[in-house]
């Protein structure tokens, strides 16, 4: 297969994150609304065009209140920084159909490399005859790193919010005619 523009479908693809809560638990969260573009081989990701566009704005941790606190200016400031980057560098295979993706993240005006370990779930033509690709991804980073340094100390030591974020991607793409 040649290299090819895909198209993400918003309807089966999910971009959603975990972090450590008072020091005993995860919370979980997605981001809603997200553009890609993909031009690629599915079968051979190594020569890969890979771009991800996130809009802050469309955080979902299903607590309201949690949402607006991680818009604001002490955690994403989304007024000045609306936006969430990812555009791949280096894609090396690690296995059949497993790579480590690592690109320039962004975030609040600060970019720093970020490694997503991926794998290729498979390809095949849906009911309308559209050729379709899917793909799973995982990631860390230190939030810090990305001037997310926000936190509250507990009364019984340790503090509200860890510093590593988990990363997990389910991607569904169309090929382009």
């Amino acid at each position: 297969m040649t290299k090819t523009t895909w198209k993400v479908d918003p309807a089966h693809t999910s971009l959603e994150f975990s972090v450590k809560h008072m020091m005993v638990s995860r919370v979980k969260g997605t981001f809603e609304d997200f553009e890609a573009r993909v031009e690629a081989d599915p079968e051979d990701l190594t020569t890969a065009e890979i771009e991800f566009n996130v809009d802050l704005a469309s955080i979902e941790t299903r607590n309201k209140g949690r949402d607006e606190h991680l818009r604001s200016a002490d955690f994403f400031d989304t007024e000045n920084h609306p936006k969430m980057t990812f555009k791949a560098t280096e894609i090396v295979r690690k296995g059949q159909g497993e790579y480590d993706i690592t690109g320039d993240m962004t975030i609040r005006g600060t970019t720093k490399p970020l490694t997503f370990h991926v794998t290729y779930e498979g390809s095949g033509k849906d009911p309308w005859g559209n050729e379709v690709a899917g793909f799973s991804g995982e990631g860390k980073l230190n939030r810090k790193d990305f001037g997310l340094t926000w936190n509250s100390k507990l009364e019984t030591g340790g503090v509200l919010v860890g510093d590593d974020v988990k990363i997990s991607i389910e991607l569904e793409a169309t090929k382009e005619a």
